[in-house]
């Protein structure tokens, strides 16, 4: 199985692109966030017309993430138990998405920005890794991969220069700990290993061309999902605006492949 994950910052404007990243590189399953619109506003045509099964979770403009399936999706779930919400009503956000795809359990996650250490968005953030945490504790005995946008650069390698963001989110020991809780509890992150280097770029200051990125988007394995992985690499030249036509995506998709 050949399985990816990609925010695509938006699938309406960027359905052409995943169209030709899946046959490019004959992905069997794609886990994508912030789709940013319902399942019902979603261009799934070209998709299904590859043979895709879609499984979509989106509430408005913002977050949103799916999971497009040619070798079976099955048990759906939306959410993980106990998902926190935020906001006056404590809307649970469409960040969570869990499919079964050829007896593996791939859960497509968007974790909060968390925005600046002072802001509630922080607090949230880090009660909603606490919650996954406690939930994914009971999926460690199947094949699983919690796939996705992290919005945590787990090492000062994963930043381009982490004194840049002393007064940031993504680097405080809190949200590292809270990522390292993961792995002590059992779960392993299977890029590394395979495919070093940045997945995210900012718009701003030409930051790709500089290659001022951050790594965020990670697969964290099973055990038995661990076992299977024969390697990964990061498709660099997703993100770079000068080699496919439209404007890309602010993150590269993540790949990785798996023994059957």
């Amino acid at each position: 199985m050949r399985l990816a994950t990609w925010n695509v910052n938006s699938l309406r404007t960027r359905i052409d692109r995943v169209e030709a990243f899946l046959d490019r590189h004959e992905i069997d399953v794609l886990a994508v966030q912030e789709t940013k619109a319902r399942e019902e506003q979603l261009p799934l045509m070209g998709l299904q017309a590859r043979g895709y099964e879609v499984a979509a979770h989106g509430l408005n403009q913002w977050n949103g993430v799916a999971i497009f399936s040619r070798v079976g999706l099955d048990d759906v779930t939306v959410g993980f138990p106990e998902q926190p919400g935020f906001g006056d009503a404590l809307e649970v956000e469409a960040r969570a998405l869990g499919a079964t795809c050829a007896g593996v359990r791939v859960w497509s996650l968007y974790v909060p920005n968390g925005r600046k250490p002072d802001d509630p968005h922080y607090v949230y953030k880090l009660d909603w890794l606490s919650r996954l945490r406690d939930a994914a504790s009971s999926w460690l005995d199947v094949p699983t991969a919690l796939v996705g946008d992290w919005n945590i650069c787990p090492t000062d390698d994963d930043v381009f220069d982490v004194t840049q963001f002393k007064n940031s989110t993504h680097v405080t020991p809190a949200e590292r700990a809270a990522f390292q809780a993961f792995l002590d509890g059992g779960w392993s992150e299977v890029t590394r290993a395979h495919a070093p280097g940045y997945t995210y770029w900012d718009y701003y200051r030409n930051r790709y061309q500089r290659d001022r990125g951050l790594k965020i988007d990670f697969v964290l394995g099973s055990p038995a999902l661990a076992d299977r992985v024969k390697g990964a690499f990061i498709d660099r030249e997703e993100r770079d605006p000068d080699v496919f036509a439209g404007a890309p995506s602010d993150h590269a998709p993540v790949v990785v492949d798996l023994a059957d």
